[in-house]
C-alpha cells in the first residue's frame, strides 16, 4: 500500500505524513506519470470535436494525482531534505520536464486547443483558454519535429541542473559553521543571540561552544552586533562564498550551463535572448522596461548609500580604526549610526518582537481586513515536529489549512517561502487549499521566547501575505488558482501586507516585552516608525545590484566561454557599485534564479510589485483608516481572491482605479529627495 496513491481519509484530506516514507515517492511518481500520460492520450485521441469541456477542463483534471504527489515531495525535499530525497529529485526532475514538454508540444493536443475560441465562454474560461494557448506556443508546439526534440532535451537538462544547484547549495549551507570557544569572541552579542548560538552548537555536536551557521537569520544579527571584525569577516566570507568556495559543491559550472541553455531555449522560439522570452507575458514585457525601473531607482539609492558610507567611515575614524569600510563592517557601524540618529538600539527593540506575538499580529491583521479566524490544530498531521497547523475560517465557513514551519535546520534550504500542499479550485466541487509558510528563524533555548529582528518580523508578514493569496483564492480552475499569476504581480499581495506591521494599531498591541509583557512605549514606537527608512540606500543597492546582474545574465551574448563571475564583476563595475557593499545574492548562491525557472530574469519583480504595493497602500491611507472595510473588500475581490482570472493590469486597476506611479515607491523608501 502506498499512501501517496490512496484516497486520504485524514481530517481535511491532509497528507498522511506519518505514513509516508521515502521509498513511496518513486513508485508514486511512476504511477502518477502513467496516469497523466493515459489521461492526455485520451484527450488527444478523442474523436469528438474539441470543446472547452473535453479539452481544457479535461487537461485541468489530467494531472491531479501527479500534482498531489509532487506537492508533498517538493515541500519535503526543500524543508526536510535527505540524501535519498535529493537522489529522487535528480532523477525525477528531468522526467517531469520531459513529460511536460511532451504534452505541450503534442501536435494533436495543440490542434484541439488552437481550434477553440472564447465565444460563449465565461471571462474566467476565456482567461484559462488564453493561458493554455500561450503555454503551448511558449513550450515549442509550433516548432518543427527537430526543434521540438531539441526543446525537450534542453528542458530536461535544465531541470537536472536546477536540482543539482539546490543540492550543492544546501550542502554548502550545511557545511559552514563558525565555532566560537571563548566568551571573548561573543563581545557585542545580545543574550538572545548567544543563546541561539549555543543551541546551534548543541545541534551540531559542539556542546559548550557557540556556532554561527549560514542561515541569514543567524548571519545578519552577528554582522550587526559582533565587535570582533575578524569574526565578522569570517562569517561574511562564509556566507557569500556559498556555492563558490568548495570545488566539490561549486555551482559555477551549473549556473553557466543553465544560462547557455536558457539562451538556446529562447532562440529556438525566435527570441533575441532569454529575458525577452521570459518577460513577454509578464507585466514588464521587455528587458528595457525592467532596466528602466531599476536604473530609475539605482541613482538615488546609490547616492543615499554613498552618503551613509561617509558617515560610517567617520565612525571608524572616530574609533581610531585605520581601514576602509568593508561589507562585513557595514551592518555593524550602521547599527551604531542608527542608535545615534534615532536613539534606536536593536538590543532594546528585539525583546518586543516575539515570534509568537508576530504570528498573532499577522493573524489579527487578516481578521480585521478579511474576517478570518485561525484555530490552532495540534491534532492535525504535520511533516516535522516544528510545524504548526491552523484551521482558517471566514465566519463559519472553512477556508483552508495554514501551516507554519518557522525554524532553521540543516535539512532545510535557506530563505523563506510560501508553498502549497493543495490549491483551491471548484471545477468538480469545492476544494479548499492547504498552504504553508517556511522560514529560517533561529530557535531559542527550550522555554525561552523566540525573538525576531524587525526584518525577521517583516519577513513573517511578507510570507503570510503570500499565504493569504493562496488561502483566499476563489476561482474555478486550478490553472489560475491562488499565486498562479504573473511573476512581477505575485509579490504585490505579500509586499502590500508588510505595510500593516508598521502600523501603531498593530505594533502597539502585539509588540510586547518578552520579560515584562509591557507594550512597546510610544516613544520607542515613534522612533521605530521614524527609522523605518534608515540604511535604505544600502539595502536598495544590495537588492538592485542582484536584479541588474540577473537581467544582464539573461540578455548577454552567450557562448561556451560564458563566465557568470566575470559578467557579475563587469555589471558591478558598470553601475559603479559603492565600496563597502555586496550583492544580496551572488550568482553562486542565487537560488531564486538557478534552483528553478521561477525567478530567472525575474528577480526585478520584487521592485516591480513594490511600485504597486506602495501605491496600493495609499488607498487605505486616503480612506483615513488602514483597516477601512470598503477598501479591504475591494482588495479581497480584486487581488487576494482573484488568482489569475484576469490580466494583472486589469486586476490592479479594479482595485486602485488607476495605474501605479514610481514616485510612490521612491517616497516609501525615502529616496525622493535624492532623485
Amino acid at each position: 500500500m502506498n499512501p501517496l496513491l490512496e484516497d486520504w481519509t485524514t481530517p481535511f484530506e491532509m497528507p498522511p505524513f506519518e505514513r509516508i516514507e521515502e521509498a513511496h515517492f518513486q513508485p508514486a511518481f511512476d504511477a502518477a506519470l502513467d496516469a497523466l500520460r493515459a489521461n492526455v492520450e485520451a484527450i488527444a485521441t478523442d474523436k469528438a470535436a474539441p470543446t472547452f469541456a473535453n479539452t481544457i477542463e479535461a487537461l485541468e483534471r489530467s494531472d491531479r494525482l501527479l500534482g498531489r504527489v509532487a506537492s508533498v515531495f517538493f515541500n519535503l525535499s526543500s524543508s526536510c531534505s535527505t540524501d535519498g530525497l535529493q537522489a529522487i529529485e535528480e532523477q525525477i526532475a528531468p522526467e517531469l520536464a520531459k513529460t511536460s514538454t511532451g504534452i505541450f508540444t503534442d501536435q494533436r493536443l495543440f490542434a484541439r486547443v488552437d481550434a477553440l475560441s472564447d465565444d460563449g465562454l465565461t471571462d474566467e474560461q476565456a482567461r484559462v483558454l488564453t493561458l493554455y494557448k500561450e503555454s503551448f506556443v511558449r513550450a515549442g508546439a509550433q516548432l518543427d519535429e527537430a526543434g521540438r526534440e531539441r526543446m525537450s532535451a534542453v528542458m530536461q537538462r535544465l531541470a537536472t541542473l536546477g536540482a543539482q544547484f539546490s543540492k550543492n547549495l544546501l550542502a554548502d549551507e550545511k557545511a559552514f559553521e563558525l565555532v566560537l570557544g571563548s566568551k571573548g569572541e561573543l563581545e557585542g552579542l545580545s543574550d538572545s543571540e548567544i543563546s541561539a548560538m549555543a543551541r546551534a552548537a548543541e545541534d551540531r555536536g559542539h556542546g559548550g561552544n557557540w556556532v554561527v551557521t549560514a542561515s541569514r537569520s543567524a548571519v545578519e544579527p552577528f554582522l550587526q552586533s559582533s565587535k570582533r571584525r575578524d569574526l565578522r569577516e569570517a562569517v561574511w566570507r562564509g556566507f557569500v562564498g556559498r556555492g563558490a568556495d568548495r570545488p566539490e559543491t561549486s555551482t559555477k559550472d551549473i549556473a553557466a550551463e543553465t544560462v547557455r541553455l536558457r539562451d538556446e531555449r529562447a532562440k529556438l522560439l525566435g527570441f533575441e535572448n532569454f529575458s525577452s522570452f521570459k518577460l513577454e507575458n509578464q507585466m514588464a514585457k521587455t528587458p528595457e522596461a525592467v532596466r528602466g525601473l531599476l536604473e530609475r531607482v539605482w541613482g538615488p539609492a546609490k547616492a543615499a548609500a554613498e552618503a551613509d558610507r561617509a558617515k560610517l567611515q567617520a565612525l571608524v575614524a572616530e574609533e581610531g580604526g585605520n581601514f576602509e569600510i568593508a561589507p562585513w563592517d557595514w551592518a555593524y557601524y550602521a547599527e551604531i549610526l542608527r542608535q545615534r540618529e534615532h536613539d534606536l538600539d536593536d538590543a532594546e527593540l528585539k525583546p518586543y518582537m516575539q515570534l509568537e506575538n508576530m504570528i498573532a499580529a499577522s493573524f489579527d491583521t487578516a481578521s480585521r481586513l478579511f474576517g478570518l479566524s485561525f484555530d490552532e490544530r495540534p491534532d492535525l498531521p504535520r511533516h516535522h515536529p516544528d510545524v504548526r497547523v491552523w484551521e482558517v475560517k471566514r465566519g463559519d465557513t472553512h477556508v483552508g489549512i495554514f501551516m507554519g514551519d518557522y525554524f532553521a535546520r540543516p535539512s532545510k534550504r535557506s530563505g523563506a517561502w510560501m508553498s502549497t500542499f493543495r490549491d483551491q479550485e471548484t471545477m468538480d466541487g469545492v476544494v479548499r487549499p492547504i498552504v504553508i509558510n517556511t522560514c529560517n528563524f533561529v530557535q531559542a533555548e527550550e522555554g525561552a521566547p523566540v525573538l525576531l529582528t524587525f526584518d525577521g518580523a517583516r519577513t513573517l508578514f511578507h510570507e503570510f501575505g503570500h499565504a493569504l493569496h493562496g488561502l483566499l483564492s476563489d476561482v474555478t480552475y486550478p490553472r489560475i488558482s491562488g499565486t498562479s499569476v504573473a511573476r512581477d504581480f505575485v509579490e504585490l499581495p505579500s509586499q502590500l501586507y508588510e505595510h500593516w506591521l508598521m502600523q501603531p494599531e498593530v505594533l502597539g498591541r502585539y509588540a510586547l516585552h518578552a520579560e515584562t509583557g509591557e507594550p512597546m512605549p510610544k516613544a520607542l514606537l515613534d522612533r521605530v516608525i521614524a527609522a523605518q527608512n534608515f540604511n535604505m540606500g544600502a539595502s536598495t543597492v544590495e537588492y538592485l545590484s542582484s536584479a541588474l546582474v540577473d537581467i544582464a545574465m539573461h540578455t548577454a551574448e552567450v557562448d561556451d566561454r560564458y563566465d557568470p563571475d566575470a559578467l557579475e564583476a563587469s555589471v558591478l563595475k558598470q553601475i559603479g557599485m559603492p565600496d563597502g557593499l555586496g550583492m544580496r545574492h551572488r550568482s553562486a548562491h542565487f537560488a531564486h534564479v538557478f534552483s528553478g525557472d521561477g525567478y530567472s530574469s525575474g528577480y526585478y519583480s520584487y521592485m516591480w510589485s513594490e511600485v504597486m504595493d506602495a501605491d496600493a497602500f495609499g488607498a487605505f491611507e486616503e480612506a483615513g483608516n488602514v483597516f477601512d472595510t470598503e477598501t479591504a473588500e475591494r482588495l479581497y475581490a480584486s487581488i487576494y481572491s482573484a488568482g489569475g482570472r484576469q490580466d494583472p493590469e486589469q486586476a490592479y486597476l479594479a482595485f486602485r482605479g488607476r495605474a501605479p506611479e514610481v514616485e510612490a515607491l521612491l517616497r516609501r523608501r525615502g529616496l525622493s529627495d535624492a532623485a
